[in-house]
């Protein structure tokens, strides 16, 4: 209304009158702005130039360094939630989950993962990291069953040798259990490896030779896997891991012949439900049949 009124009050005498003035502020604009450019922006930037040429960049770098400026905005971001916002925004972008997939799916990444992962060093570390991780369950098992050993013992015996040098029948048994499987595992391969070439000549017929090689396959194995470990370092690879050792009344591995004697006293104490290791509980150095047949005992490494 009011500008209705102020064009009512000029009427169209008043607009010619004024048309002159606005005419001239449009003309003179564009001379003011050529001359701001062909003047004042050079000038400027000629200014700028010596400053960043001079000292002030470092000056004002150190200045911001000294006041903790970077350190309080970032902390005044952080309190009012600013920064979290401000993250979260670029992790949910399209952009930024583009970017990391494109990244990802990269070969120069990928190559540098895959040398990464096959450096000695790395290499080095899984290997240490995963001997520490064995050595640690190995000896708390070996913790528990010597602990089991006299508890055993003296449930049977209404005491217990505490501190005794000669391994019970817990740590046997985990011995046996681990040997076991350590044999099937040979048994597996050479079991294969002559399948294969009984498959290449045709076959071995009848069946029940089969099942006989098989059983004594199974027997050939097992004993040579024992006296081969007896006799030469008097441990087995279940011995080691329970850190025990077989030896002779001399202290020393048993030989051949007394391994081959202590092998098939073993196979007449496991057949009748293991009664054969029954003497462990009872007798003082913890022996069992094969070991009052052998001649032989079983210690712990770190009490022997």
């Amino acid at each position: 209304m009011a500008e209705d009124g102020r064009r009512s009050r000029f009427g169209v005498a008043g607009r010619l009158a004024l048309f002159p003035a606005r005419a001239a502020a449009r003309a003179t604009r564009r001379p003011l702005e050529a001359a701001a450019d062909d003047h004042l922006v050079p000038e400027l930037s000629r200014l700028a130039d010596r400053a960043f040429g001079s000292e002030l960049p470092e000056e004002l770098a150190r200045s911001i360094a000294e006041h903790h400026v970077l350190e309080r905005v970032a902390l005044e971001l952080a309190e009012n939630g600013a920064l979290d916002s401000a993250v979260e925004k670029v992790l949910a972008s399209p952009q930024t989950k583009e970017t990391v997939d494109r990244l990802v799916r990269s070969d120069e990444v990928r190559m540098a993962i895959k040398e990464v992962v096959a450096s000695p060093e790395v290499r080095s570390a899984l290997a240490e990291q995963s001997v520490g991780l064995a050595e640690e369950m190995a000896a708390e098992i070996r913790g528990r069953t010597v602990v089991l050993d006299d508890r055993i013992e003296a449930r049977f015996r209404r005491r217990s040798q505490r501190g005794s040098s000669f391994a019970g029948v817990a740590t046997r048994g985990v011995v046996l259990v681990i040997d076991a499987l350590a044999i099937a595992v040979v048994f597996a391969l050479v079991a294969g490896v002559l399948g294969l070439i009984s498959y290449l000549v045709g076959g071995l017929r009848p069946t029940w030779l089969v099942g006989a090689l098989l059983g004594s396959g199974w027997v050939l194995v097992a004993g040579s896997y024992l006296v081969f470990f007896w006799s030469v370092t008097g441990r087995t690879p279940g011995m080691y891991v329970m850190n025990v050792r077989v030896r002779d009344k001399a202290g020393k591995p048993p030989s051949i012949a007394r391994a081959l004697v202590r092998v098939v006293a073993t196979w007449i104490s496991i057949v009748p439900f293991f009664l054969g290791y029954l003497t462990v509980l009872f007798d003082a150095r913890r022996r069992g049949l094969p070991d009052l047949i052998a001649g032989t005992e079983v210690v712990y490494m770190d009490r022997a």
